[in-house]
């Protein structure tokens, strides 16, 4: 851990006497993978949620998707006990931007630079490009783990001051610490997703039947029109993903992301690196047609869920999409008895085809007072417009209804 830099912060842990010490990391490969993942918990190491471990986090950096050029630069603050031993760490990144966040604050920032100020950078703790929900505030699971959660979110107050920047955002992080980041004064914001629930389902025909019978059939019909024209699907994940299909999904991943983004996030060698260290949790939806493979979606496995995460094509079929990233990633998790699918972030059509909205979290520091003040006052509705948004999409759900 030779260029980790000076400590950041030095403070006593509270009630127990011992002393603790926040460094910064400016990559992630200095610090240990058995470390790192470690502090994620057990089932973080490649199984849980495979986005807060130390190889996906070192593919993205390595492969030139979330480096100081693409503007990510690595701040990664690494809690050490009296030991010198890591004992907790945060994802963090210095932003020029906010692209590849998945939680809009362009607003906030329009608004705060008309007003004279400058909002970029910013700190951020997240993992790149990847709304997914996950522990932000990864410590060892012992006695003093919540006490060391709070030193991790006052010395990411701390490095934002130090820095002299405009603001912190925790994204995409759990309940539990969107709770803590609230009672020591982060401001506190909620959206949704929609994700797709196994009720104990044993066949795909189970599922369908615990819909209405309108969008039973509605589904029953897309999933007809997306085969009609000859189109295979197949299966990769492990071993059995070759550079091959590597190849045909970055040519899809960047036909889609040019498309949306106006360039791909990911670099193809970020998606060789993933290959070669978490196969085992990658599982590649593909179809073919006529012998080639026309669209794919990339999916990461979990303990107990399935994360849908890219998808793209170069041929264009009827309801393909909806085969390939909703009712495939189904299908799997029943297979697999998976709890949960998460299909990515926004996108209300996903209600009809059995995902259901769920709130997802954020937590926010905002150095000007000013600044701060207006952004309070915008979350303060805009958390009850998406609590109204979510009853009334539920009472919308494609589920029968249950006699009571």
């Amino acid at each position: 851990m030779g260029d980790i830099e000076r400590p950041l912060r030095e403070t006593e842990l509270e009630g127990t006497g011992k002393a603790t010490v926040v460094r910064i990391a400016p990559r992630i490969a200095a610090v240990s993978a058995a470390d790192w993942d470690a502090c994620a918990g057990d089932l973080a190491r490649h199984l849980g949620n495979p986005f807060i471990c130390h190889a996906f986090l070192k593919a993205l950096e390595e492969s030139g998707s979330a480096t100081p050029k693409t503007g990510w630069l690595p701040q990664h603050l690494l809690l050490e006990d009296e030991r010198g031993e890591l004992a907790g760490c945060m994802p963090c990144y210095l932003k020029s931007h906010s692209l590849g966040e998945y939680v809009f604050d362009h607003g906030w920032a329009d608004a705060y630079e008309r007003a004279g100020g400058r909002y970029y950078p910013k700190l951020q703790a997240s993992i790149p490009f990847t709304p997914v929900t996950g522990k932000r505030l990864l410590v060892r699971s012992d006695a003093n783990a919540a006490k060391r959660e709070a030193i991790l979110l006052q010395a990411a107050v701390e490095l934002t001051q130090r820095l002299g920047v405009s603001s912190l955002h925790i994204t995409f992080l759990t309940r539990a610490e969107w709770e803590l980041a609230g009672k020591l004064g982060f401001l506190q914001r909620i959206d949704q997703q929609f994700h797709w629930r196994n009720e104990d389902y044993q066949t795909f025909e189970d599922f369908l039947a615990a819909l209405s019978s309108r969008k039973r059939k509605a589904i029953r019909k897309e999933r007809r029109e997306a085969h009609s024209d000859r189109i295979e699907i197949e299966w990769a994940t492990g071993r059995n993903i070759t550079e091959a299909h590597w190849d045909a999904f970055f040519a899809f991943y960047t036909d889609t992301g040019s498309r949306k983004w106006g360039s791909p996030y990911l670099t193809r060698s970020c998606f060789g690196l993933l290959g070669g260290t978490m196969a085992d949790q990658v599982l590649l939806v593909l179809a073919k047609r006529a012998g080639r493979y026309v669209a794919g979606a990339l999916n990461f496995i979990g303990s107990d869920t399935l994360y849908g995460r890219y998808w793209g094509g170069v041929e264009r079929h009827p309801y393909l999409h909806f085969e390939v990233c909703y009712y495939q990633a189904i299908e799997f998790a029943i297979a697999q008895k998976l709890a949960r699918v998460e299909a990515g972030a926004q996108g209300a059509h996903k209600l009809s085809r059995g995902y259901l909205p769920t709130e997802t979290y954020s937590a926010h520091y905002i150095a000007d007072p000013a600044l701060r003040r207006a952004v309070a006052d915008y979350l303060k509705r805009e958390r009850l417009a998406v609590t109204r948004e979510i009853a009334l999409l539920t009472e919308d759900s494609p589920y029968r209804r249950s006699p009571d």
